[in-house]
């Protein structure tokens, strides 16, 4: 996964995040992902899945390809 692709995913579940005024901690805890893995993620640290990246979709009732 390139870093720019990494990034617009980081922006996009930050943007989110922030829109349902949520803690990365709450995040985290609501999808069952590890503690730090939001923080990761929207630092665009890590290769996410499709099966994470539909899991948060789902959670903001977005469409996938809004997060890409």
């Amino acid at each position: 996964m390139s870093q720019e692709v990494k990034n617009k995913i980081a922006k996009s579940v930050q943007e989110l995040r922030t829109s349902k005024s949520l803690k990365r901690e709450e995040l985290s805890l609501l999808l069952g992902f590890d503690n730090s893995y939001i923080s990761k993620l929207e630092k665009g640290n890590i290769n996410i899945t499709i099966d994470k990246l539909d899991k948060i979709a789902k959670y903001f009732e977005v469409d996938i390809k809004e997060l890409l």
